[in-house]
């Protein structure tokens, strides 16, 4: 709990501190007087405020409080409610779904990702979730998936079958293909099989996922010896059939590659990654040169998740 007092005069410090706040996420027990869950980061957030209340000429206070009963811990929840927001985000997704048939997918594409930043940010707020939360990100996933099918229909439809485990020693200098101009999903795992598979894998680019050679091993589009496999998208199912599953930095890469490839649990890094992968895709027409540009970034990622600071 946070208690302040501000004087009168110092307009701009009051709001700028209101503003600060509201961005916390803080409940408003009464003028002067607000809340945030009871945890080390966000008590520091809130003696940080508390600091600069002070500095200006006011009186604050952080102090730890506790409901008494079961009752009164409800009351102090409901000052959390996000269902209000959370009904915008949905009518809005609702009316992008209705627009979808008629409209061309790039406006589409460009509202739905402010839509889902906006989901994000307003998730991580949302300090006791409940259904609103929930419908409305089934929303958001369904419409995503819905705008994924019209944008790309080649897209690899999921199977339902079992990933056997394979030997990486069986899977090297052979020739991996896939479709032309990838999007996340089939750079990701064309780093993935480079890095940790086969060092010198040679990469087609197909046209059609028909031209595939024989003797390749494809990968995400329907048919390929590796693709999307029930809730895994192919990144994820070269991990589980070369044993590279349960590494905490490629698990969190597959997270990243997963919802940026077919919707699912946001991830903080998601919105900057996508936007690196569209800006190279502009600027390289080349998909060897794509790829080159797109192993950096993975690279970094990794070495980031991984804990590495060399």
């Amino acid at each position: 709990m946070l208690i302040l007092s501000l004087p009168t005069q110092h307009a701009t410090a009051r709001m700028r501190i209101w503003r600060a706040l509201k961005a916390l996420g803080c409940g408003v027990l009464r003028d002067g007087v607000y809340l945030l869950p009871n945890s080390a980061q966000l008590r520091q957030t809130l003696e940080a405020q508390a600091g600069e209340i002070n500095a200006s000429g006011g009186s604050a206070y952080v102090l730890a409080l506790n409901a008494l009963d079961q009752e009164q811990q409800e009351t102090f929840e409901r000052l959390f409610d996000r269902s209000e927001d959370y009904a915008r985000l949905l009518e809005v997704t609702q009316q992008l779904s209705r627009e979808l048939k008629a409209e061309d997918v790039a406006p589409l594409q460009r509202r739905i990702a402010r839509l889902r930043k906006d989901f994000d940010q307003l998730a991580a707020l949302d300090f006791f979730p409940g259904e609103a939360r929930q419908q409305t990100a089934l929303a958001l996933n369904e419409f995503e998936q819905a705008l994924l099918s019209r944008a790309c229909p080649d897209e690899p439809h999921a199977v339902e079958r079992s990933i056997p485990r394979l030997r990486r020693e069986d899977h090297q200098a052979r020739t991996w293909a896939t479709r032309q101009r990838p999007w996340i999903d089939r750079l990701a795992s064309a780093w993935l099989i480079r890095r940790f598979i086969d060092p010198t894998a040679r990469f087609l680019w197909l046209t059609q996922p028909d031209e595939c050679p024989p003797d390749a091993l494809g990968f995400d589009f329907d048919g390929a010896v590796f693709t999307h496999v029930g809730g895994k998208v192919t990144f994820e199912v070269l991990l589980t059939s070369f044993g590279l599953a349960g590494e905490p930095a490629l698990e969190h890469l597959g997270r990243l590659v997963h919802v940026l490839d077919v919707g699912g649990i946001p991830v903080v890094e998601a919105p900057g990654l996508a936007a690196l992968i569209r800006g190279m895709q502009q600027r390289f027409e080349d998909d060897d040169q794509l790829l080159k540009e797109a192993e950096k970034v993975f690279d970094s990622f990794y070495s980031a998740f991984s804990g590495n600071d060399a």
